[in-house]
């Protein structure tokens, strides 16, 4: 019998510890947790997200505001949210915290959006995850210099 290959991505967080601690953000949100494709976890109606954001992995649990059947209805997003999963276990667990933190800071600083050129979310998929593609922050209007005509 072949072991299905998500079976190691789980085995992998479960082992580094990024599950364990999804699941108890899951519990700390006020969730409802139900089981999800491929080995995730779906917990729904978490109280406690990031501002704009429709989902937040951690580990092979998937936290959205909305109910967890929500999810299942957007494919793409739950395959985008699955990537970030593969993410956890590519990085032994929390470590990617920071590393995806300092990769949202530097997509801000470069486009004014933190998704955009963060390479986990690019490696995701920044479609499937609901982020534009900006290549450069575009100019503020504070920054740009009023024309004058020329005095006589």
């Amino acid at each position: 019998m072949r072991i299905p290959t998500w079976w190691w991505r789980r085995a992998a967080n479960l082992a580094n510890g990024s599950t364990l601690i999804g699941l108890a953000l899951a519990r700390l949100a006020g969730t409802s947790r139900s089981p999800g494709p491929r080995g995730l976890v779906l917990a729904g109606r978490a109280r406690l997200l990031l501002p704009g954001a429709s989902a937040v992995t951690v580990g092979d649990v998937v936290l959205t505001r909305h109910p967890a059947s929500w999810l299942l209805e957007r494919p793409r997003l739950l395959t985008h949210e699955e990537r970030h999963a593969w993410q956890y276990a590519a990085c032994l667990g929390l470590p990617m915290l920071p590393a995806y933190g300092v990769f949202a800071a530097w997509s801000w600083l470069r486009t004014g959006n933190p998704g955009s050129r963060n390479l986990f979310e690019r490696l995701a998929g920044l479609a499937d995850g609901g982020y534009p593609e900006i290549s450069r922050r575009p100019p503020r209007a504070a920054q740009r210099r009023p024309h004058h005509p020329p005095t006589a």
